[in-house]
């Protein structure tokens, strides 16, 4: 069985979308594309890095393939390798893997789960019509899927239980609007750190994998005061 593997950039108020560029993604009147470049340091890069050094398919929404598969096989395939992007923007001595996007992005499948009829043309693409069809190739021989980006996924993967393991490089900056990472929709779910750092431009850059069902309890002594009998008939009442 394969994993299902994701990486994402957040903001502090949780919006991950169009870090990499003003023309990214401006849907919805987002006005910060390209917000992450301010924080792009070494040691992100290395994440990065590191996330993509072994062999992979990639799992992608439709918008988000459609990203991709108009900027890297050309930036990738005509310029640079994929290690040589990140070395413009913080890689040294050569501590990132060597993963060439001209080669491994076009020999990499790439799934799209969507419901619609996206243009394919990218190299070993292939449409995922329902999660049905996601468990079925997660249950096949195959490297695992990684995920980037892709706001659109992760409620109804972590839904099915089909989210093995999230990286969340969150940096500080708060941008008020824009594509959350878990939007509506998604259930209430325990996790469990399994790694984390921080680096020298702020970004806290944390591992989870699911942790079960969510406990609910007393974070402190339960009261049962006239004032908290008379607030909790408020809300009953709604009149809170």
């Amino acid at each position: 069985m394969r994993n299902i593997l994701a990486s994402v950039f957040l903001s502090l108020d949780g919006v991950m979308q169009a870090p990499g560029g003003p023309t990214e993604d401006p849907t919805g009147g987002f006005a910060h594309g390209g917000w992450l470049a301010q924080f792009f340091d070494e040691e992100v890069g290395q994440a990065i890095g590191h996330f993509f050094d072994r062999d992979y398919a990639l799992l992608l929404g439709r918008r988000t393939y459609e990203i991709f598969a108009a900027y890297w096989p050309y930036v990738g395939g005509e310029t640079s390798g994929f290690g040589e992007v990140f070395d413009r923007m913080g890689k040294d001595d050569g501590e990132l893997a060597a993963i060439q996007m001209g080669e491994d992005f076009t020999r990499a499948d790439k799934y799209v789960l969507t419901r619609g009829s996206p243009d394919l043309g990218w190299s070993n693409s292939h449409r995922l019509a329902s999660l049905d069809e996601l468990r079925a190739v997660r249950a096949g021989e195959g490297p695992d899927l990684l995920i980037q980006g892709s706001s659109t996924l992760y409620p109804p993967l972590l839904e099915a239980g089909l989210l093995d393991r999230l990286t969340v490089m969150t940096f500080p900056v708060v941008l008020g609007r824009g594509k959350r990472l878990f939007g509506d929709g998604t259930p209430a779910e325990a996790l469990k750190l399994v790694d984390h750092q921080v680096t020298r431009s702020g970004a806290v850059i944390a591992t989870y994998e699911p942790g079960g069902a969510v406990e609910q309890g007393w974070a402190g002594p339960e009261t049962t005061s006239n004032r908290e009998v008379a607030r909790q008939q408020r809300m009953a009442e709604d009149r809170w």
